[in-house]
């Protein structure tokens, strides 16, 4: 593949050095990547706001080549008020595509890069948020047109954005040059996507790829909140969306203060086998700590890869232009259900996860209902879906409903799959949580919240067709998952195994499964990290072998066709292990 067994390593070189920078101080900068790591790839960017000259361009593209790393272009869709105009109503000085000098500058600058280079990848501003009066006359326009009476912008800037794909980026760039390939790259804010026009419904039809924002930073600081397991379950949701064509997984260096924060967003990626691991950016990439913590890792990243097969697991189904429970799936990933994501309805999964974005779906109870009658196997839904689908049918499934009641608790009562026993739980601190009403005997709570001298179902499960529909009640605060106890943790795990695996343990630790019986565990680097012993489920399993090292586990014990084995990991630290049958 390249310089790496597993993925081609890949930065991108922002504009304004590709415009400014010397051909002395680029051999230096590039001296001190290639001390830490080996590159295969750049995206050399000519525009973001200023555009490079020809003669800059070229040398930028020397310089790599000589040193080995392939050179493929880059373009982000900013630019400043042109010269005498009024401010547009927009944020980071992303194009106003009604504005024709904005339109006539973007065309010119897509024709300059697709005709210097047979591919390039667009940087994730590409969409708008603009407000000026000209974008709100056209889009009260186009929803008159439409039938469209709320005033609202999504259908509008989906359409304008595919527009704007084929007319003033794809089309110039491949009049220019029509062996050019033209790759989008997708943001991490996926719920967001339909607001602001990123179209992948569409623009999948149109581009010749798509890159994946794999970028999580801190989740408190920043706008954004995502919890870390999105590095890897987004990449998961398109390569599912159009398998083969997800370049890879891009991440930065930006708003964060813990170094493992930063490696983790590259280890989640690679975790789902990428193509490519782009870094973001050069310049910050230069002189930065960052930079040899990563290199150090990349190795050993290659070699466990070597071992894992494709990735499955709990399939989470969110439909195109969706939105609802934002990344709650991401904390259910940190809380260690092992989630890949899909915009397909997954028909063939044994496991799947509907939560309240799979509602977009107008049809979603009726495909429940005939995945549960027909294929069978594990469904888990959570609250915000079961409120989202009343009055659709939902009712012919479960007896639970959702009358807007609410309790706070932080003790559990947990009843254990296998026995008729029952453990008793205390969290750290206590939750909200919805309550889910449900009738006895038509449904059974499996874990429960305890508050006084009531308790309320947390995990709750229904028996429809030759399937199991659970019910997991989220909390008002997503994070508050990680404050559940881990008996009661453990078993939201047990009722949804994949290869029949499934973990014992607190939250903060995740487990990827892949199609040949291997899987990686990985317990995140917390603000409150603690050592964490994980005891790993595994059906017909005689003993896990880690491929890397040699190491052999034994079971712990067994208790019928399951084989329960014990791990110490280190927070930060990854490992992979095969079962062996």
């Amino acid at each position: 593949m390249g310089n790496y067994r597993n993925f081609k390593l890949t930065t991108y070189f922002i504009a304004h050095a590709t415009a400014h920078i010397t051909r002395d101080e680029l051999e230096k900068q590039l001296a001190f990547m290639e001390k830490h790591m080996r590159l295969d790839k750049v995206y050399l960017e000519p525009f973001r706001g200023e555009l490079a000259s020809a003669e800059q361009v070229e040398m930028c593209r020397e310089v790599f080549k000589a040193h080995g790393v392939e050179v493929a272009g880059g373009l982000t869709t900013v630019i400043p008020t042109p010269e005498g105009d009024a401010p547009k109503a927009r944020l980071f000085n992303t194009f106003c595509y009604n504005d024709e000098k904005m339109r006539a500058r973007l065309k010119e600058v897509c024709a300059f890069i697709g005709g210097r280079f047979d591919e390039f990848i667009i940087d994730d501003f590409f969409f708008t948020g603009c407000a000026c009066p000209d974008c709100c006359r056209a889009k009260d326009a186009f929803n008159r047109e439409h039938g469209i009476a709320d005033g609202s912008w999504q259908a509008y800037r989906l359409d304008l954005m595919r527009r704007v794909s084929e007319e003033l980026v794809i089309g110039p760039a491949k009049a220019a040059n029509p062996k050019c390939k033209i790759i989008i790259k997708y943001p991490n804010w996926a719920e967001s996507y339909q607001e602001t026009g990123y179209n992948p419904a569409q623009q999948r039809r149109l581009f010749d790829g798509l890159y994946t924002g794999t970028e999580t930073r801190d989740p408190i600081v920043t706008d954004q909140h995502l919890p870390r397991y999105l590095s890897y379950s987004l990449m998961t949701y398109f390569e599912a969306m159009w398998p083969g064509h997800n370049g890879g997984g891009w991440f930065d260096t930006f708003d964060m203060h813990i170094t493992e924060h930063y490696l983790e967003q590259a280890y989640l990626t690679a975790f789902s086998k990428p193509k490519e691991l782009m870094m973001f950016c050069f310049q910050s990439m230069y002189d930065n700590m960052y930079t040899a913590a990563l290199g150090f890792q990349l190795d050993k990243l290659d070699a466990v890869l070597d071992h894992a097969g494709s990735p499955v697991g709990i399939v989470c189904y969110l439909p195109d232009d969706s939105q609802g429970e934002d990344n709650v799936q991401d904390f259910l990933g940190m809380a260690g259900l092992p989630i890949v994501c899909t915009p397909w309805f997954p028909e063939d999964a044994e496991n799947i996860l509907l939560t309240r974005a799979a509602a977009c779906d107008p049809d979603i109870v009726e495909k429940l209902e005939r995945w549960l009658t027909n294929k069978g196997g594990n469904a888990m839904v959570t609250t915000g879906f079961i409120e989202a689908t009343e009055g659709r049918g939902i009712h012919a499934l479960t007896s639970i409903r959702l009358r807007g009641r609410k309790i706070s608790a932080r003790h559990y009562r947990v009843e254990q799959a296998n026995r008729r026993l029952c453990l008793y739980a205390t969290g750290d601190r206590p939750i909200t949580l919805p309550v889910a009403e449900f009738r006895n005997n038509a449904t059974w709570a499996v874990v429960k919240a305890v508050h006084g001298e009531e308790s309320y179902g947390i995990l709750l499960r229904d028996h429809y067709g030759k399937g199991t529909l659970w019910t997991l009640a989220v909390p008002d605060a997503f994070p508050d998952i990680y404050h559940i106890p881990a008996e009661a943790l453990g078993r939201i795990r047990q009722a949804m195994p994949v290869n029949g695996l499934w973990m014992e343990c607190p939250s903060g630790v995740s487990l990827f499964a892949y199609d040949n019986d291997s899987f990686i565990v990985y317990p995140y680097v917390m603000s409150t990290t603690q050592f964490r012993l994980v005891k790993v489920h595994a059906a017909g399993a005689k003993a896990l072998v880690n491929p890397v090292t040699g190491q052999r586990l034994e079971p712990l014990y067994t208790d019928g066709d399951e084989a329960v084995f014990e791990l110490a990991p280190k927070s930060g630290e990854y490992a992979l292990y095969r079962i062996e049958r």
